[in-house]
């Protein structure tokens, strides 16, 4: 290796164990374009070249069940359940948010990306569409306490896009999921079983009807 080469990898090194820079930030952390595209609702197409596969068509139950729970503050655990067997089917995308420890509340270095989240769901694609925001923790802890803990984280990240991109509380749905639905389940406690998901659960025009 080159002594140059040698000197940048060290000093990278360096800023990566004192703290920094955040290798788990760069790393996980995407982008506004990056959320949309993870989002929004293929179009069908009848190319048999295409490999994109559209959600399924919400049924008349499935668009009374969203208006429902729109209005609903506090999700029952039927309806936790239900929400998250529609949401294997949905537009969907995992941010790992940083909270201060056994709290709901969010760290500097969440912001940027929370920032990127408001800004998806604020376009032009997406603009409107019912959202989940489903929060997740770890394996540790007790399930009573990591219930209620994700279901403050989610209702902060709701919170955050309201107040800095007024998208109306109707069009955000916030539900905790505790450690009941872990990401990494071949590692309980891993940094990716703390995370918010992000469900397109209906275009408005779907909703409306």
């Amino acid at each position: 290796m080159a002594p140059r080469a040698h000197v940048a990898k060290s000093m990278v090194l360096a800023l990566l164990a004192l703290g920094t820079v955040s290798g788990a930030s760069m790393a996980r952390d995407l982008t506004d374009q990056q959320i949309v595209d993870k989002l929004k609702t293929p179009k069908i197409t009848r190319s048999l070249s295409s490999t994109t596969t559209a959600a399924p068509a919400l049924n008349q139950n499935d668009v009374a069940f969203i208006n429902r729970i729109r209005k609903t503050r506090s999700l029952s655990i039927a309806d936790r359940q239900q929400v998250a067997s529609m949401a294997k089917t949905r537009p969907a995308v995992d941010l790992e948010i940083n909270f201060e420890y056994n709290s709901a509340a969010i760290t500097p270095t969440a912001e940027p990306q929370l920032h990127s989240l408001g800004k998806a769901l604020t376009s032009p694609e997406l603009t409107g569409s019912i959202f989940l925001l489903g929060g997740h923790t770890d394996a540790k802890g007790s399930d009573g306490y990591n219930q209620s803990l994700s279901e403050r984280r989610a209702e902060t990240v709701k919170k955050f896009l309201m107040e800095n991109y007024k998208i109306p509380t109707e069009n955000l749905v916030s539900t905790g999921y505790g450690k009941s639905e872990l990401k990494n389940k071949a590692d309980p406690n891993a940094a990716e079983n703390r995370r918010v998901q992000v469900v397109n659960m209906a275009t408005q025009e779907t909703a409306s009807k």
